[in-house]
């Protein structure tokens, strides 16, 4: 790098932070102005005003510029109104592509839930406790690319010999043959399920392990008296006991299912019917030139999120008319 360009740069940074040390002693100006004429209303909008104004231009502004883009063509030059969207749903690789989506979004959430609430319960006041969390927690400290990596050692194929893959080593071992795991439609997208699974596990564990330390003994120790079995017990007053962390929980792995990328990227590439839509709309934006289709991706992804904020937006209303 020449000496005039690393000058030019440096000169370009300080008159950045000059100009953001100036805003910053504007804003505070304006507050103490504010602030001597009692003037709360306007304190407020003096210090809102970078938040919405960074919120408008770096979500609002993007949203509304790949709602536009979605009626465009590849190029963005022609206006073709919905002709993107009923490709998506007439072209057999996108339909396929919402199937796979639609499969990730109800049964990552409902079995890391599911399979962490029993575990939770299952260590609940043992001994040994904090090292069973530790255990299932540890996945996530890996990212998912390092996960990914992790699995396809797993489900690795070789034709013949001996398999570098754990899955057909212990096949070849019970005398059968290997088998190309992830290559195989549909069973490939099942497997790739697993690896999310196996990392969101540890958080639902440590929430819901956190809720169940709020259920109340004594309806517990009341049912038992009264011969409910645990099965009951688990059914009639734990799970509605923490039925708020249980939707936390599962909102929150539906919100990172939705916004896979990392998992099909590092494993598939999103090949033999295992895209979703999260990396279908980089694919189709930068891969394969085409930013009209890619922004219809992203427009039915943000569609599908609307619901379940919708519904977590009411739950939150409600606990808090229950909580008054």
């Amino acid at each position: 790098m020449r000496i005039s360009e690393l000058t030019d740069r440096f000169g370009l940074l300080l008159i950045g932070l000059v100009a953001f040390v100036a805003v910053l002693l504007a804003l505070y100006g304006l507050a103490e102005l504010a602030a001597r004429r009692n003037r709360s209303r306007l304190i407020a909008t003096v210090f809102l005003f970078p938040a919405v104004a960074f919120l408008a231009v770096g979500l609002i502004y993007p949203a509304i510029r790949t709602l536009a883009m979605s009626f465009f063509n590849s190029d963005g030059t022609e206006f073709i109104f919905l002709d993107n969207y009923i490709w998506m749903f007439q072209d057999d690789d996108a339909l396929q592509t919402l199937i796979n989506t639609a499969l990730w979004i109800i049964i990552v959430p409902a079995l890391s839930t599911a399979v962490g609430l029993v575990y939770a319960v299952l260590i609940d006041g043992r001994r040994g406790e904090r090292t069973y969390k530790a255990l299932v927690f540890l996945p996530m400290g890996i990212s998912f690319v390092g996960a990914s990596i992790i699995w396809k050692f797993v489900y690795q194929y070789k034709a013949s010999g001996d398999q570098i893959g754990l899955l057909n080593q212990v096949l070849v071992w019970l005398g059968a043959g290997p088998v190309n795991w992830l290559n195989t439609f549909p069973l490939n997208n099942f497997l790739l399920m697993v690896v999310l699974i196996w990392i969101e596990v540890g958080f639902a564990t440590v929430v819901l392990s956190a809720a169940l330390k709020g259920v109340p003994v004594d309806m517990i120790e009341a049912a038992r008296i009264d011969g409910a079995s645990p099965t009951e017990i688990f059914w009639h007053i734990t799970v509605p006991s923490i039925r708020s962390a249980i939707i936390v929980v599962t909102v929150t792995v539906f919100f990172a299912t939705l916004r896979l990328f990392d998992i099909v990227r590092a494993m598939t590439g999103g090949h033999h019917g295992t895209d979703v839509l999260a990396h279908n709309m980089w694919d189709q934006a930068f891969r394969l030139g085409n930013s009209g289709r890619g922004a219809t991706m992203a427009v039915v992804l943000f569609l599908m999120v609307i619901p379940v904020i919708i519904y977590q937006v009411r739950n939150v209303r409600r606990q808090e008319q229950e909580a008054r």
